[in-house]
């Protein structure tokens, strides 16, 4: 098990536009793979982005069957999603609270749009076409937004309902956004 240092918010890396994956199948992209499952596992998050362990590529993992970080959300299925292009399917957004780990103690109330359909392909190059919506949608909206050099407090609105997670959501874990 590898677990590698996440980035926080004000490293330059993470704002960088991340490069297309050419290479598929290799041992580097299977080891990567691995490392950030483990990552985002040891870090109980619901979804990581290579440029979010330093890897400037498009690349992001998520899913999970329950997390502590997000008690009432349904389960998403664990996905490696690369080159992603995301559409929305309706012009419908809702606001909701984010976190990142990334951006560790604090959350948010971020515009996403409802219902998406994303394109893209897995580490074996073989194409993934998923149209989601509700928190599925969320977490795949946020993830790719890493690629693109955005953190979720560049989208949030009314900054009244940005704060720390420990003060926001008394009940929450306290360590489950370090």
């Amino acid at each position: 098990m590898t677990v590698r240092e996440i980035l926080k918010m004000g490293d330059p890396r993470l704002l960088r536009v991340a490069e297309p994956v050419r290479e598929f199948g290799t041992p580097e992209m299977t080891r990567l793979i691995a490392d950030m499952f483990d990552t985002m596992h040891a870090a109980n998050g619901a979804g990581l982005a290579a440029p979010q362990i330093g890897v400037n590529l498009q690349l992001v993992i998520y899913g999970f069957k329950q997390n502590t970080r997000y008690p009432d959300a349904p389960q998403v299925p664990e996905t490696v999603l690369i080159n992603p292009v995301l559409t929305p399917l309706s012009d419908e957004q809702e606001e909701g609270f984010e976190g990142c780990l990334s951006v560790p103690g604090l959350r948010g109330s971020v515009p996403r749009w409802t219902r998406l359909r994303y394109v893209g392909v897995d580490q074996f190059n073989q194409p993934i076409v998923r149209e989601v919506d509700g928190f599925h949608a969320r977490v795949v909206q946020h993830e790719v937004d890493h690629l693109h050099g955005i953190l979720y407090p560049m989208r949030i609105k009314d900054f009244s309902r940005f704060g720390f997670t420990d003060v926001m959501f008394p009940d929450l874990d306290p360590h489950d956004d370090d």
